[in-house]
């Protein structure tokens, strides 16, 4: 149980990590959904190209959008793409970088499913079956061009009663399914060339412009998730505190028009909590910055400045651009009191 634990966490801390599990996983449905899959070749000339290519493109198309779709580093390149420039210029090369990740992983489960029908060869069959040579075979040498077409178009179809138990059928489908492949096995060497040679030769090239793409990446990933969080902390912060300062003004309310009953027919009022202060709270934490703002028009103006003008990546010059925007009210300290030297951090 500690094991799958630390395993959980190191997904949930890794978003690099959970779309690597992703990828894994559509790849792993592609083969139980080919596995699954009743294939039936229509074995006419004009449907059997259109059935057989569509069965195998159409597939790995929709798998390669549900790859675009569960990569939440998508939607996070798209919105760095198409966000203003404001005070943080944009890096070509870090959106480069973030999309080429994507299309990587959303290509696994398409190529998955393609090698794999090329391995099995039925939907080759169907699609090509009619664009045999027919000079190949000598099993033709007796046939009208007209009959030719019929029986390959049948060939797929090895139940008919016009190709069960031919020859002819059997040598085509054996030509085709071996075409097939070689295709097949021919592309999976290649990106197994290409996976080897991108693994041996990164080490020879200077590494720095890549560590610093996978750097500020990742920072634009994590950066938007947090401000995600912060926001729904802020939003169930905001909401607890309408609905106790709706409470507080519907007991004022209930005083002020005498509708609460003697203090002598009843038990003695427990003691009323002390309000939470509006500005920084005394313990320092980061909750006082969430608490200055107190208003949806601070929160909308804030929402807007976010996507508008993001801060600049420099903690230093930060504090200086902000300082005429939202109004935190933040404490006022009186000329000449001493601040003490003890600070939270």
């Amino acid at each position: 149980m500690e094991k799958f634990r630390v395993l959980l966490q190191h997904f949930q801390s890794s978003s690099e990590s959970v779309m690597n599990g992703i990828c894994l996983l559509l790849a792993a449905v592609t083969v139980k959904l080919y596995s699954s899959f009743d294939f039936n070749c229509p074995c006419l000339a004009r449907y059997n190209a259109l059935y057989g290519l569509g069965l195998l493109l159409t597939p790995p198309l929709a798998l390669f959008l549900c790859g675009l779709l569960a990569n939440r580093q998508s939607m996070v390149m798209v919105e760095e793409w198409r966000r203003p420039a404001g005070h943080r210029r944009k890096d070509p090369g870090i959106i480069r970088y973030m999309c080429s990740s994507v299309l990587q992983r959303a290509l696994a489960a398409p190529l998955v499913w393609i090698l794999l029908a090329l391995l099995d060869g039925k939907c080759f069959v169907c699609a090509f079956s009619s664009s045999v040579d027919p000079d190949k075979f000598l099993d033709f040498a007796n046939m009208t061009p007209s009959q030719v077409q019929l029986f390959l178009a049948k060939v797929p179809c090895k139940e008919d009663g016009l190709v069960r138990d031919s020859p002819a059928r059997k040598a085509v489908s054996r030509y085709l399914r071996c075409l097939s492949q070689a295709i097949g096995w021919s592309i999976t060497l290649l990106l197994i060339i290409l996976a080897f040679l991108a693994r041996c030769l990164r080490p020879c090239f200077d590494q720095t412009v890549f560590l610093q793409r996978r750097y500020w990446s990742n920072y634009v990933d994590l950066e938007q998730k947090l401000f995600d969080e912060t926001c729904c902390e802020h939003a169930r912060d905001f909401a607890h505190r309408c609905v106790l300062h709706f409470f507080a003004s519907m007991q004022s309310e209930m005083r002020a028009r005498g509708l609460r009953r003697d203090t002598a027919d009843r038990d003695p009022e427990p003691p009323e909590m002390p309000k939470p202060p509006d500005g920084l709270d005394g313990g320092g934490s980061g909750k006082g910055h969430l608490r200055a703002v107190s208003s949806r028009e601070q929160v909308d103006r804030l929402l807007r400045t976010w996507y508008s003008s993001k801060p600049p990546l420099d903690l230093v010059a930060s504090p200086g651009l902000w300082g005429g925007g939202l109004n935190h009210r933040a404490p006022t300290v009186a000329p000449g009191t001493r601040l003490s030297q003890h600070t939270d951090v």
